[in-house]
């Protein structure tokens, strides 16, 4: 088994050690509702988007950013600075600096690629699984997982009112309900369409469609034998994880535009030379 370090660390540790408090407010009867099992309770778009902003600020205070003339900043700009915004979603990108294997996007549009899956994919190969990840914020499946993760602590009784009108989670409630966030798993349903999502991302913008099918499979090679949850979370809803690699090649065979996928050497910018002064 690979070393679980190099493919994925656990992101409830990463999100857990904080003093400050991230105060994320909610109507008192709407988290009331929550705590009493009330069907009737809502939990809107811009309930989604603020809650996962919050965890999202949270990951971002506890992991090195690349900078902004980084290597890995430049090469992340390069590919997706004409997709700020994305079928109308608004989208943020950040990339830690961790030989991880991961990516994800979140109910806000905020995306992290980490930089151990830059090291392992090339530009075509990145674009397809962060296109994959954004699928998961345009079809809504981001905001259904915080919205499960904010109603299981409230369920838990975690969740308290800090006063007669407004409903506060404090940093460490904050940290549970954006672990779960991240670790939720997708059906197979929403998987399936987060592939198709890829996939014509791909296509749309004139990418090289057979690189979905080489991202997947290197994921899905990595996998064996994986438990983190970035690998785990990615195949887990799929009863061969090679399926979902052998789909995209069959939809790039259907649609004409299939050939065997010749890995490309990734394209990192380097740093502009550093004149001396005279």
């Amino acid at each position: 088994m690979k070393n679980k370090s190099i493919i994925l660390g656990a992101l409830f540790v990463l999100l857990g050690v904080s003093t400050a408090n991230a105060q994320i407010n909610f109507g008192e009867k709407a988290l009331g509702a929550v705590q009493k099992g009330v069907a009737g309770f809502t939990f809107s778009d811009a309930d989604a988007a603020s809650l996962s902003k919050a965890a999202v600020d949270k990951m971002d205070a506890e992991h090195v950013i690349t900078g902004a003339k980084d290597p890995y900043t430049l090469r992340l700009n390069k590919l997706f600075g004409k997709h700020k915004t994305t079928e109308g979603v608004a989208l943020n990108y950040k990339v830690y600096k961790l030989n991880e294997v991961n990516a994800f996007a979140t109910a806000d549009g905020s995306v992290r690629v980490y930089s151990g899956l830059m090291d392992i994919m090339d530009d075509n190969e990145l674009l397809a699984v962060i296109g994959h990840e954004i699928g998961h914020v345009v079809n809504t499946d981001s905001r259904d997982a915080i919205k499960a993760a904010y109603k299981k602590e409230a369920a838990l009784g975690l969740l308290a009112s800090q006063s007669d009108k407004v409903a506060a989670i404090t940093d460490s409630q904050l940290a549970k309900v954006g672990s779960q966030m991240i670790d939720s798993k997708h059906s197979r349903k929403q998987e399936s369409e987060a592939d198709e999502f890829s996939y014509n991302f791909m296509k749309n913008n004139s990418y090289n469609v057979n690189a979905v099918s080489s991202a997947f499979a290197i994921l899905a090679k990595m996998s064996e034998g994986a438990e983190s949850s970035f690998l785990e979370k990615m195949m887990s809803s799929h009863p061969d994880p090679k399926e979902r690699a052998e789909n995209a090649k069959l939809r790039a065979e259907k649609d004409g535009l299939y050939k065997p996928y010749v890995k490309q050497k990734p394209v990192v910018a380097k740093k502009a030379p550093v004149k001396k002064k005279k």
